[in-house]
């Protein structure tokens, strides 16, 4: 019989209000639009204990004694249980937390939030937590699997997502709702809602019907439907008033309605009735089945259903629950055993006055007792197989690195060292604003996104865009070529028909499109087409930096969590060269691709999600080297770094911190901050391993001028110079600290990466620390270098080209130079006004002459050296110390006086002979010594008075 219905009564102001029972069903607590939480023993106290938790309450769940809440001042807050007591913050996040629900046994705490993120917090020690990233706009609701397993979570994107909470990762996904870019605006909340104890079911509000879906092979089983006219916003299993909550609708005071059905026979039980900021339940008679269920029942089965009364008045059977601990989920039972047939496709929908969903047993006899009838015998079904392998990784959709999520109202679509491309789309306007770092480049522009495009890119010559096509119009891209010296300065291409745009960059005079077909076009910067070729798999992003071109793309389908991806590097020169091709990109574990780029200097480097920035070493084989992980400089876990810009000299990573999320917003206008780069050597906390970094980072850093010089550009000599100079620095300082530690092994080692004047140096060392052995050899590295320098003058001089000419410098000395200085080089961009009258401050790359080149005789150059009445015959290409030019003078009057000593003792002898003399005589050996080095790297033959 029917449930007496109460008057409503004021609960809230009007807007959004939730409301749930505590474990015991003693309380009634609620949460709305004026931020507070309220405590009912009863739905007639009039005085409640309220809490205030924030500006607006939008979530609030209740376990074990806790409160948590999900308020606007974006935390997710923890409360002592009737009490109201403060018991700390969970989690923060950087805007609204949404939705807040505990798991089963209320160990664990889920929130969502409008900044895209679902975290998993441990309730007993909030540092443990576990952030499920891959929703693209503000999460609408969350809910745990029974089993602790999944977590299903509901997003403004339009997406119902699957994760395994463990991994991280995304199981399946569903695009099942209308997208919307806010809570406040989507259609329907979506709370969702498991089956308790097994969870063999997920139910999912899908507007007016509510979809069923199977836990494990995630199949869409079943759909329950009735005749509303409005949306459905919440599914709950069990008793509907243990897990009611509100609509969002419900602010401007229409009623609403909750149904109940019973799903193992797909009838609808209970009509709940409920208005905007007031409390009220109601039990409704039951309503006839539809039509197209009518099969499936006996015909008596059309009567009204009493409750707690069977069809023969007499006490009504135990209910048959879903699990033998589900006490929450009851099926009001008839007193009659149903004669009717599964409607789930599934092996467990058997005779559901016997039978429990989701198990493959019989009920237990205790809750049969006092049943005289005998279950239904059910066909035998076989089992579906159950795969075990590996999960498929959803891939991750094609971006624009340096923007912003699309379905925001106001976004970054581009932020580069160039400048920054904002776009607007909300009620009041909808358009697209440029502006430039350097105000002489372009003044900034103000264009009307009629088009409605989503991607765009930036450089010092052009601004271009894009828009998705529609069932009217083809997908288009718009360049507007500030840098142009005629009028037109604009021009569009409309791409063939079932062809949108993915994914766009610009080079030095080029524009490149990634298509959905697989291809990738360019154009000149003027709008002429040019090449046109294909890549093996969808596009991920490109970026355009000179003449380079940088594409990654799927190459195959991920696995637990991986993304495989490919890169292409090509050189859009007149030689067309292809660097790279097809090779794997490399990311950290169970990360996707966040950003991708060049630096100012040229090299290509890219950024994970787990913040590693890596960077391309050339001298390595065109290897990728991990220069930075952003996320040791995070002071939280849901912090992150949005990476703009890279540079090499000075080395600096240009990034906006990012407070509890992954992407900045528009307004105010974000801070741009700089970290550090640091490569991940062993232990860096030593004075070795520190000097190692700091030598290996050098070099890769710096390698970009052997590239730039081999490509034909002209390069900054005094840097890469000075940048050598730091190099041989860091290893003579690497090869002391080893004298010191005795590793004369090592010494040697560090040496081989010398050049031959540093070898000189550390040769001197070697002998003050009275490390003869490690003089000798060091001495034997410096011969063999000196020889291979000879050797490689040798060939440069026989490959030197016919057409250079000889020319005579106010020394005196001839210099070579090259007869293309006097023309036009090809890589020379002329100079283009821009649109305001200035002048472009484009780079100007040019070609390098080729380096003046000193004839050096084949045979080897002698010195004649005398000192006293002494002759001796040096070799021209060994680089001596003062004190071995003293130990060849005086190596007889040595081994006169001590004809027995060795020649290591011989040195001892000589080393303290060495140092008896006079600061005169040391001084005129060591400008001596001088001379000669000068003459032996010269190639000159002297003689020494």
């Amino acid at each position: 019989m029917p449930c007496e219905r109460k008057p409503m009564r004021y609960g809230h102001s009007e807007g959004h209000t939730e409301v749930c029972f505590d474990d015991t069903g003693r309380f009634i607590v609620t949460c709305g639009n004026d931020g507070d939480v309220r405590i009912w023993e009863s739905l007639d106290d009039d005085d409640p204990k309220f809490i205030t938790v924030g500006e607006k309450a939008y979530s609030l769940a209740l376990k074990n004694g806790k409160l948590v809440t999900a308020s606007s001042n974006n935390t997710v807050q923890i409360h002592t249980f009737p009490d109201g007591d403060p018991d700390g913050i969970l989690t923060r996040f950087t805007t609204n937390a949404t939705h807040v629900a505990f798991n089963s046994i209320g160990s664990r705490v889920a929130a969502g939030s409008s900044d895209f993120m679902v975290k998993v917090v441990e309730v007993s020690d909030s540092s443990q937590q576990k952030t499920l990233r891959g929703h693209e706009a503000p999460v609408l609701s969350v809910t745990f699997d029974p089993k602790d397993d999944f977590l299903a979570s509901a997003s403004c994107d339009g997406s119902v997502v699957v994760w395994n909470i463990e991994e991280q990762t995304q199981v399946i996904s569903w695009p099942l709702l209308q997208k919307s870019n806010d809570v406040t605006n989507a259609k329907s909340l979506c709370r969702l809602a498991w089956q308790p104890g097994m969870g063999k079911f997920l139910a999912v509000p899908v507007e007016t019907k509510v979809h069923l879906y199977e836990r494990g092979s995630w199949d869409h089983v079943s759909t329950l439907s009735d005749d509303l006219s409005t949306a459905i916003f919440s599914t709950a299993f069990g008793i509907m008033t243990k897990d009611c909550m509100l609509k969002k609708e419900a602010a401007s005071g229409t009623s609403h309605f909750w149904l109940d059905w019973d799903v193992s026979s797909i009838l609808k039980m209970n009509t709940f009735s409920l208005k905007g900021g007031l409390l009220s339940y109601q039990l409704v008679a039951a309503k006839n089945p539809a039509k197209d269920y009518d099969d499936l029942f006996d015909d008596d089965d059309d009567r009204l259903m009493d409750e707690g009364l069977s069809d023969t008045k007499s006490p009504a059977k135990k209910a048959v629950g879903w699990d033998d601990d589900d006490d929450d989920f009851l099926v009001p039972a008839t007193g009659r055993v149903k004669n009717r047939g599964a409607f789930l496709d599934d092996e467990n929908s058997l005779d559901t006055g016997s039978l429990k969903l989701g198990q493959d047993k019989l009920g237990d006899d205790d809750n049969d007792a006092g049943s005289s009838v005998a279950p239904a015998a059910a066909p035998v079904v076989p089992l579906r197989p159950v795969y075990e392998g590996p999960v498929p990784t959803p891939p991750q959709k094609a971006f624009q690195p340096g923007s912003t999520p699309a379905h925001l109202t106001h976004r970054f679509m581009m932020w580069n060292s160039v400048g920054i491309v904002r776009g607007y789309n909300d009620e009041q306007d909808n358009a697209i604003d440029v502006e430039f770092h350097d105000t002489a480049v372009h003044h900034a522009m103000h264009l009307t996104n009629s088009l409605g495009h989503t991607v765009a890119d930036l450089s010092q010559e052009a601004v271009l865009l894009a828009c998705p096509s529609t069932e009217e119009l083809a997908s288009k891209l718009q360049c507007l070529h500030f840098s142009s010296w005629d009028t037109n300065k604009e021009w569009m291409v409309d791409l063939p028909k079932g062809e949108d745009v993915r994914a766009l960059c610009l080079g030095q005079g080029w524009a490149a499109v990634a298509t959905s077909t697989l291809m990738i076009r360019l154009f000149s910067i003027g709008g002429v087409q040019r090449e046109l070729f294909s890549l093996p798999g969808p596009v991920v992003c490109m970026a355009g930096h000179g003449e380079q071109l940088l594409v990654v793309y799927h190459r195959a389908t991920g696995f637990d969590g991986e993304q495989a991806l490919g890169v292409q590097l090509l050189q859009l020169s007149r030689k067309r060269r292809q660097l790279i091709s097809g090779e794997p990109l490399p990311l950290s574990q169970k990360s996707y691709l966040s950003w991708l780029g060049f630096t100012a200097q040229g090299t290509p480097c890219y950024v994970d999600s787990d913040g590693v920035v890596r960077m391309l070493n050339r001298s390595l084989g065109n290897t990728w080297t991990p220069v930075c992980n952003t996320r040791e400089t995070c002071k939280s876990k849901s912090d992150h770094y949005w990476v703009v810009g890279v540079h090499e000299n000075p080395q600096q990573l240009r990034c906006i911190p990012c407070k509890g999320s992954r992407y900045p917003p528009t307004l105010p206008r974000p801070a741009v901050a700089i970290l550090p780069f640091k490569l991940p050597l062993c232990q860096t906390t030593t004075e070795k391993g520190q000097m190692e970094e700091q030598f290996w980072r050098s070099v890769l850093f710096h390698d970009h001028y052997s590239f730039l010089s081999s490509s034909g550009y002209e390069i900054d000599e005094d840097a890469q110079n000075q940048s050598q100079k730091e190099q041989q620095e860091l290893l003579m300082k690497m090869f002391a600290l080893s004298c010191k530690l005795e590793r004369e092994f090592r010494c040697v080692e560090l040496a081989e990466m010398m050049t031959q004047n540093v070898v000189t140096l550390a040769i001197r060392y070697a002998s003050r620390s009275r490390r003869m052995a490690l003089a000798q050899r060091l001495s034997e590295i410096a011969l063999e270098k000196s020889n291979q320098m000879q050797e490689e003058e040798q060939e440069e001089q026989e490959e030197e080209p016919e057409y250079s000419s000889t020319r005579r410098t106010s020394s005196g000395q001839p210099r070579v130079t090259n007869i293309l200085d006097n023309m036009t080089s090809s890589k020379k961009s002329a100079q283009l006004s821009s649109s305001g009258g200035k002048p472009s401050k484009s780079p100007i790359l040019k070609p390098l002459a080729p380096k003046p080149k000193t004839k050096v005789p084949s045979q080897n150059l002698k010195l004649v050296f005398k000192q006293g009445s002494i002759s001796r015959f040096l070799c021209a290409f060994r680089p001596k110390t003062g004190f071995q030019l003293w130990l060849e003078e005086n190596r007889k009057s040595i081994l006169a006086n001590n004809p027995d000593l060795e020649e290591t003792d011989v040195i001892k002898e000589a080393m303290g002979r060495f140092r008896t003399l006079s600061a005169e005589e040391r001084l005129e050996m060591s400008v001596l010594t001088r001379k000669i080095n000068r003459a032996l790297s010269n190639g000159r033959a002297i003689e020494v008075p």
